[in-house]
């Protein structure tokens, strides 16, 4: 991604999360995010956005996800099922496990018969707490998260989560209990699989 489109993408970030997110601790927060590698960091190893700014951009794109399947639940008055305050913590925090999560490693791949170098991501996991339950464990020391939020923020990867796929039924139950949960899985998943590119 260009150097032009990372910064945008940072500076409408920034906007949304001031906007949108003023519980106590919120500016710390934000400055713990400035202060990463959140912005310049790609999304996935090789999966969607595995690119420089790729983290930043797909929170984006799963926010606007995120509005957009709520107001075809809901209709226009969504925001009486739930706050512009949760609908931007949930989504625009719900990757923040990925921050000082991926380093850049180089392999070689020939090319036209000579053999060059390529960078690639690999993972690097120095807090080893999970996905999901990592991010609200995050977020949780900075600001008071509601149970939807953690919830949301907690299951946002669905069946590919590894609690899941281990066969864990909490999942299924928390999406019972908490709808806008699994609306906010749908667009986290529409997000990487509609919106973005590997």
């Amino acid at each position: 991604m260009e150097n032009s489109n990372i910064e945008k993408n940072q500076e409408k970030f920034i906007e949304l999360f001031n906007e949108y997110i003023k519980r106590e601790g919120a500016e710390n927060l934000l400055d713990w995010l400035i202060n990463s590698d959140f912005f310049t960091a790609p999304a996935s190893s090789k999966f969607h956005s595995a690119y420089e700014g790729g983290l930043c951009e797909h929170s984006l794109k799963v926010f606007y996800r995120f509005v957009k399947l709520l107001k075809m639940e809901y209709g226009e008055n969504f925001t009486d099922s739930i706050s512009m305050e949760s609908v931007a913590i949930i989504a625009l925090l719900h990757d923040v496990c990925k921050v000082d999560f991926y380093k850049t490693e180089y392999r070689n791949v020939k090319v036209d018969g000579q053999w060059i170098q390529v960078p690639y991501y690999s993972v690097e996991d120095k807090l080893p707490y999970g996905h999901g339950e990592k991010s609200v464990y995050i977020i949780g020391s900075f600001i008071k998260l509601s149970r939807e939020e953690a919830i949301s923020i907690n299951w946002h990867g669905g069946g590919f989560d590894d609690r899941v796929r281990g066969g864990s039924y909490a999942m299924s139950e928390a999406y019972y209990k908490f709808p806008n949960a699994m609306i906010f899985h749908s667009a986290d998943m529409m997000a990487t699989y509609l919106d973005e590119k590997r």
